[in-house]
């Protein structure tokens, strides 16, 4: 601040990684994009901004502090406004603050800032790997079969962890297309349909990695969509497995056997499986008795 103090409101030296900014994408404070501009690589400068150009700094700091897990002050801080709100969310963070004593001295008594910039590194379009909120829709879209290409590729390399992230992106991308429909409608159940594939082979991932409880509410959510889904049936039936939900598991083995007979040897060979697990539990079980009464 340029009071007499000099007092430091943020420092993202403190951040786990150095700040990104996109330039052209009306970011809320705009002055940072023309400061940014005139420097180069390497360069340390210091740019005094006059307050009526740094009025909305409070939303933006307020932003970031959340990203980088700065908690505010107060829990009751109203995380509902958002800096699109513009005069009118200004007007409401007067009234109620941000959740941060500092920003909301500024908010009431605003004035001048100085901001020191360190350019650590340009990257052009087409340099840098875009996250969700840059992109356009189309770009998300063609976006999503090539996180599935990806994840392919990964688990072909037994790469199980690395690939269940990148089917997980797709469908975080699904997640926002759906969000924008009406549910119910065709198109909402297109892209609920077009799910399926990318959370049968996130299961698959799991299922290798023996974390089995992802495994059951996703192959389940796809089964309420298509009950006779074999796939989700058979990963499910195996994820019950692994966490000891036998009857579950014996359920499902024997719903996929009698939906694909072509699976019948392998769904027997999953049973016997089974039953030997069973038979392992309950002897260690009774070890466990014995010693209790011994």
């Amino acid at each position: 601040m340029c009071n007499e103090d000099k007092t430091v409101l943020d420092d993202s030296r403190n951040h786990t990684k150095p700040m990104e900014l996109i330039l052209g994408k009306k970011f809320k404070l705009e002055v940072w994009e023309e400061c940014i501009s005139t420097m180069r690589v390497g360069e340390i400068s210091s740019f005094t901004c006059d307050t009526k150009h740094v009025t909305s700094y409070p939303v933006v700091s307020k932003s970031l502090r959340e990203i980088f897990g700065k908690k505010s002050e107060h829990s009751h801080n109203h995380a509902s406004h958002t800096e699109g709100h513009h005069c009118c969310g200004m007007m409401s963070f007067a009234e109620q603050g941000v959740g941060h004593d500092d920003l909301n001295v500024l908010i009431k008594n605003p004035q001048p800032l100085t901001f020191t910039m360190e350019l650590l590194r340009v990257e052009r379009p087409g340099e840098y790997e875009k996250e969700s909120w840059v992109m356009t829709e189309d770009e998300k879209k063609n976006k999503i079969p090539q996180l599935k290409e990806e994840g392919n590729r990964l688990f072909k390399e037994k790469k199980y962890a690395e690939a269940a992230e990148k089917y997980s992106e797709a469908l975080g991308y699904l997640e926002q297309f759906i969000l924008k429909e009406k549910p119910g409608d065709t198109e909402w159940n297109a892209l609920e349909d077009s799910k399926t594939p990318f959370l049968l082979n996130f299961c698959q991932c799991k299922l290798f990695l023996k974390d089995f409880y992802p495994v059951i509410e996703h192959t389940t959510h796809v089964l309420t969509r298509d009950p006779d889904n074999v796939k989700a049936l058979f990963r499910r039936a195996k994820a019950h497995v692994g966490a000891w939900n036998v009857s579950e598991a014996r359920q499902d083995f024997v719903r996929t056997a009698e939906l694909d007979t072509s699976l019948a040897n392998a769904v027997s060979k999953e049973l016997r499986h089974l039953e030997e697990l069973e038979k392992e539990k309950n002897a260690q079980d009774r070890e466990k008795l014995k010693g209790l009464f011994s």
